[in-house]
């Protein structure tokens, strides 16, 4: 070889890592360009917060099935009359009427009504003259014979009561009725619970009652008897407690306003050489809050620009490169869900009505609020050990050269995000992602800008992450799609 060919090979060599290096940079500047673009739109006050069943819904749906049919991909609703819009029903409930009597030996006990609060999950419920029984602090749950038609009085004592009421109540209670002995407040709780809450048609639960009472008042409604709500503290706090029925009955009812929201999933598909083989599950939530605040506020609406339109244009870019290669054997689902912030909705109604069966699907993944973390960050999994998908995952990560974080801190918002409502289902989902590999960045953006009209785009919004969650959600895709390497469902 001559000197000249030498040097020149040398040059070509030399040159080589950079122009690669150069070429990574470039595909890198111009994802992040893509995502940000996506962002921008979907975050804009032109959307409204992009709240079920309004005009922002509209234009978020037209954005998403213009994008996904310019990438090829089909409908994946199975629904002729609806190709990419699932309609999804939800039903908003909020507390209209409250009132509680209570009685002794049939003589009715005046009790200022603002001092209590009666509620109820269903439209109407109702319990007239139920005796009731005190339960101290619920750690005690008596016998279905002791609940039966009976209302327990449970003491708050400063702490979530939910999991106790909904056991007194699961166990035969026909109500529970909780004393605000704590820092808790009638007023706060009636604030708390003054807000609509939302279940999908055909799945409204029943006249659950329950109900909350300030000290004094019970104090009132315990006059001429034996009991005072000191005793009865006093009594709950015995080692040798047990449940003791009151010389007391009390009648409660509740109503609700409902309203109906008619909204909708959009569900694409990019079709696969081997649908028999099962699919693959890629989901992102659209929807936000809409105008979350009130004047004299400058800003009025939730825009949501990382909580989720960062999740729907990673989605979205992940599914560009994934139609650009060549055909994947099993079908991949991409599915954008509605109601997410109401409660996880949109991925329940997936799964209570899904267009192939969901023991079908080998793996979702979920992306959620992920422009957060820069480049570089380690990938952490959103879900870790509850699935049979972490052992793939590794081996993913270690053919992308990605590292993954070895803890699993992230599963303390495994119940706040759309995996969570398909696990519940029997469907192996988590939500891996690089912004997730830092909690402490994650927990910076909930304590400031999380549901809050702040979350919007900012010169210094960080897509570097996002960039990377894209390329390793396309690996990933294309790992669980290929029946040679996870021929059945983890």
């Amino acid at each position: 070889m001559s000197c000249f060919a030498v040097l020149l090979l040398a040059a070509m060599l030399t040159l080589a890592p950079a122009e690669a290096a150069s070429r990574k940079d470039k595909a890198a500047a111009e994802l992040k360009a893509q995502l940000m673009a996506h962002i921008v739109e979907l975050a804009s006050d032109a959307y409204g917060g992009r709240e079920p069943g309004t005009d922002g819904e509209s234009k978020t749906l037209r954005y998403l099935g213009k994008q996904l049919t310019d990438l090829g991909l089909v409908s994946g609703t199975n629904l002729p009359s609806h190709p990419w819009f699932a309609p999804v029903t939800l039903i908003g409930r909020e507390p209209d009427s409250s009132r509680a009597v209570f009685s002794r030996k049939g003589k009715r006990i005046f009790v200022l009504q603002d001092q209590v609060l009666v509620l109820t999950s269903g439209k109407r419920a109702l319990v007239e003259n139920a005796p009731v029984v005190f339960v101290g602090n619920g750690k005690v749950i008596p016998a279905r014979a002791e609940l039966a038609g009976r209302v327990a009085l449970l003491l708050d004592g400063g702490q979530d009561n939910s999991d106790r009421q909904n056991t007194l109540l699961a166990t035969g209670a026909s109500g529970v009725l909780t004393v605000l002995d704590g820092e808790r407040t009638i007023e706060q709780v009636s604030a708390r619970r003054k807000r609509q809450g939302y279940v999908l048609a055909g799945t409204e639960p029943g006249g659950d009652l329950e109900a909350f009472v300030t000290g004094p008042a019970l104090d009132s409604a315990l006059a001429g008897t034996k009991h005072s709500l000191a005793g009865l503290q006093a009594a709950a706090a015995a080692p040798d407690f047990a449940p003791v029925a009151l010389d007391l009955a009390v009648s409660l009812e509740a109503t609700t306003r409902e309203t109906r929201i008619k909204t909708h999933n959009v569900i694409g598909k990019l079709q696969g050489k081997r649908p028999d083989l099962g699919a693959v599950l890629l989901v992102a939530h659209w929807d936000h809050f809409g105008t979350c605040a009130e004047p004299p506020a400058e800003n009025l609406i939730c825009n949501g620009a990382i909580d989720n339109a960062s999740g729907v244009a990673v989605l979205i870019e992940a599914a560009r490169r994934l139609a650009k290669l060549p055909q994947l054997d099993r079908d991949v689902y991409v599915l954008f869900t509605t109601g997410e912030e109401l409660g996880l909705l949109g991925a329940q109604a997936f799964a209570e009505n899904p267009p192939i069966p969901l023991g079908q699907f080998v793996a979702a993944f979920n992306i959620d609020s992920v422009a957060l973390g820069e480049a570089g960050q380690p990938f952490a999994i959103v879900g870790k050990g509850m699935t049979g998908l972490d052992a793939q995952i590794a081996q993913v990560a270690k053919q992308q050269k990605k590292k993954l974080v070895q803890d699993d801190k992230a599963n303390a918002w495994v119940r706040r995000q759309d995996g969570w409502a398909l696990l519940k289902h029997d469907v192996p989902a988590v939500m891996v992602s690089s912004a997730w590999g830092d909690m402490a960045v994650v927990e910076r953006f909930m304590d400031t800008d999380y549901h809050r009209p702040t979350d919007v785009v900012k010169p210094d919004l960080e897509l570097g992450g996002a960039a990377e969650d894209v390329d390793f959600l396309v690996a990933l895709t294309r790992w669980f799609a290929d029946p040679k390497k996870v021929p059945k469902r983890p």
